[in-house]
């Protein structure tokens, strides 16, 4: 069992209900209700009677219920002995980001920063997995939000979001070549990738350009060096009708009239972010901070 399974079968028990456990913990229903039932299977008992009344604790809920609460306490009670060994944060947190981060990702965290910490100034910089790595190593960031996750042991790292990449195409180019699940990746081999430069993340690059080379796609040269994939070149690009290019479902930037969204068939190209840190950093507000997005995460 993991902490984070217990705490979300005690918040549904204590909310007496998925929609109200859900908002406590800030993740989805559907994430929370696959935890719980993941916990049922783990553990091959029922925990939860869910009734026209609300969700009750069965007799094994129940007894779960007293253990998972005497274990989280005391791994709170844990952290509160450990944090008086550690930095005491405060001041600002140099916040990495890059571009494209799903709308609300980090509001929970933040927000739960804000109560613990009110101290720390968080001081937010949109840059590029490799700019952001270079100012990790500089000591000019305190984390980073980065697309690939670094190898050794100078950081410790995070994932915190998976996205299912979808295509952006001319309305009329998808109407064609939509079927009933999506765009089949091949499907779009007469058209130019509106791609991003290498430098600016090497691993992802090569893992994505990869698979859509398996696709049979003709990539072409690759984008200068600092030029950045801002939303207004994507459409522009691809409201021409010669190109396509990637963005996760609901993009936060509005698509005009004569540009449309569509999945890929069989969900090929899923983008990760992690967040990234020192490891040997032992700030107590990175530490919360870091603590609230496992738990976004985990939901």
């Amino acid at each position: 069992m993991e902490l984070r399974e217990l705490r979300a079968f005690v918040a549904v028990v204590e909310e007496g209900g998925l929609s109200a456990a859900a908002r406590r913990l800030h993740v989805s229903q559907p994430a929370l209700s696959q935890t719980v039932g993941g916990l049922e299977r783990q553990l091959g008992v029922s925990l939860l009677v869910r009734g026209s009344t609300g969700v009750h604790a069965t007799e094994a809920g129940t007894a779960l219920l007293g253990e998972a609460r005497a274990v989280l306490a005391r791994h709170d009670q844990a952290l509160r002995v450990m944090a008086g060994y550690a930095g005491p944060g405060g001041g600002a947190l140099r916040i990495g980001i890059p571009l494209e981060l799903p709308a609300g990702l980090l509001d929970p965290a933040l927000a739960e920063l804000a109560v613990a910490h009110p101290d720390t100034r968080v001081q937010a910089r949109h840059l590029s997995t490799a700019e952001q790595l270079d100012a990790l190593r500089a000591g000019e960031l305190d984390v980073g939000l980065l697309r690939e996750r670094p190898s050794g042991p100078e950081f410790d790292a995070l994932l915190v979001v998976r996205e299912r990449l979808g295509v952006l195409l001319a309305a009329d180019q998808a109407a064609e070549l939509t079927g009933p699940d999506g765009i089949a990746l091949d499907a779009l081999g007469a058209l130019q990738w509106v791609g991003f430069p290498r430098s600016g993340s090497p691993a992802w690059y090569d893992e994505l350009t990869a698979i859509l080379r398996g696709h049979g796609l003709d990539l072409g040269p690759e984008a200068p060096q600092g030029q950045a994939l801002i939303a207004d070149v994507k459409l522009a690009a691809v409201a021409s009708g010669r190109a396509f290019a990637l963005a996760p479902p609901g993009w936060q930037q509005p698509l005009p009239d004569r540009v449309t969204w569509s999945p890929l068939v069989g969900h090929p190209l899923v983008r990760r972010t992690w967040a990234v840190w020192p490891a040997d950093s032992r700030r107590r507000d990175l530490g919360r901070f870091i603590a609230a997005l496992d738990r976004s995460a985990g939901g």
